[in-house]
């Protein structure tokens, strides 16, 4: 995933849901992350807003997914075995 281009050239995010405590946005390209409420203070989140502002959970949210990804095929190769 190349957080760059999601986030560069003035690209932008749009809100999709809220769901247990966090607020899902996605951005231009289609990677959906969340907000999580918990993390807000005293923010202002709009419906559509600068997607380098959301770096941040984008990162956070991309790190996840190739973690799980990683421990995915891990379990896969192990079952081959």
């Amino acid at each position: 995933m190349d957080i760059k281009a999601m986030v560069g050239g003035g690209r932008k995010v749009r809100f999709r849901s809220y769901r247990e405590r966090e607020f899902w946005y996605e951005t231009e390209c289609g990677f959906i992350f969340p907000v999580p409420l918990d993390e807000l203070e005293s923010a202002e989140l709009l419906a559509e807003d600068k997607a380098i502002l959301f770096m941040r959970y984008i990162r956070k949210h991309a790190a996840l997914i190739e973690g799980a990804r990683f421990a995915q095929n891990a379990a896969q190769s192990a079952a081959q075995a």
